[in-house]
């Protein structure tokens, strides 16, 4: 882990508190509902374990963006140009990686922890995967390819997810029009956390919203509409060793336990969640498909 990715991460931790607090506060007094002390508790017990894991993983990672960078194409210099450059690329490749994460069920077995809380505010941000780190980051393996230094990488990287934590909360309705028409908000994240049949696998930006337009995932915020945190099928458990590894042994059950073709384990490993083998599942796709029919 480069040094200036610890100075971000870790300086970012007093803001993450304070922010916390006052959510905390204002909600106790106000809509006691949105805060299940349980629930946060678990949120930050995650957060404090994805510290852990990423610290374990980050070696590899490092070595991994290091090997690339000296096999790069071009050489990308260290300046303002290259900066914003960066940017653009590296938000491409988080949207890259949460879409795939929604998409494809290897890679849900992580991201479903972040998803796993009935409630929406900060403390929410801080439910992070503890295996994620491991293989997610092979959506960002073309950056050091192409010329891009490893430590602008996972400078950028960590700028992008303190950006997203301050979305998490309800506390903020709208921002103005041109900042919700280009930039992840509250409102637009709040879509992504829902599990209304219209939201689902919607919204997944990490800091321009601009992506989601793009490639025809984007869903505004109906405020006539309740909105239902958590997931399609909750797991109701605020043990985080269960969150943390529950649809890992799903996944490994459904694989080694149950009678499939060599092709049927492929696919449960590549399909979206909810894809089975007998047709007995239903994706994200086809729940949606079913309530606009139904509109």
């Amino acid at each position: 882990m480069s040094i200036l990715e610890i100075n971000l991460i870790y300086a970012a931790i007093p803001m993450f508190t304070i922010l916390l607090i006052v959510e905390f506060i204002v909600y106790r007094r106000t809509q006691p509902e949105h805060y299940n002390l349980k629930d946060a508790v678990t949120s930050i017990s995650m957060g404090l374990g994805n510290l852990v894991s990423s610290l374990l993983s980050k070696g590899m990672i490092v070595a991994v963006f290091f090997l690339l960078y000296s096999h790069r194409i071009f050489d990308i210099p260290i300046s303002w140009w290259s900066w914003l450059l960066l940017f653009f690329a590296e938000d491409l490749c988080y949207y890259t990686m949460h879409r795939s994460s929604h998409r494809i069920r290897f890679f849900w077995a992580s991201h479903v922890v972040h998803h796993s809380s009935q409630h929406y505010n900060l403390s929410t941000a801080l439910r992070q995967t503890w295996t994620g780190s491991f293989c997610t980051f092979v959506f960002w393996l073309w950056l050091p390819l192409l010329g891009f230094h490893p430590l602008m990488i996972l400078a950028q990287m960590s700028i992008s997810l303190i950006y997203q934590y301050w979305i998490h909360t309800e506390t903020i309705t709208r921002l103005p029009r041109w900042f919700e028409t280009v930039f992840n908000t509250p409102s637009h994240h709040r879509v992504h956390h829902a599990t209304n049949p219209r939201y689902l696998d919607r919204n997944h930006a990490g800091i321009l919203i601009i992506w989601d337009k793009l490639f025809n995932s984007f869903e505004a915020e109906h405020r006539d509409e309740k909105t239902i945190y958590g997931l399609t099928q909750n797991i109701d458990t605020f043990n985080p060793i269960k969150i943390a590894t529950h649809e890992w042994l799903a996944l490994g059950k459904t694989l080694f336990t149950t009678k499939l073709t060599m092709l049927d384990r492929i696919k449960y490993l590549v399909m979206p969640p909810g894809w089975k083998h007998d047709g007995s599942g239903k994706m994200a796709t086809e729940i949606r498909r079913e309530w606009e029919a139904n509109q």
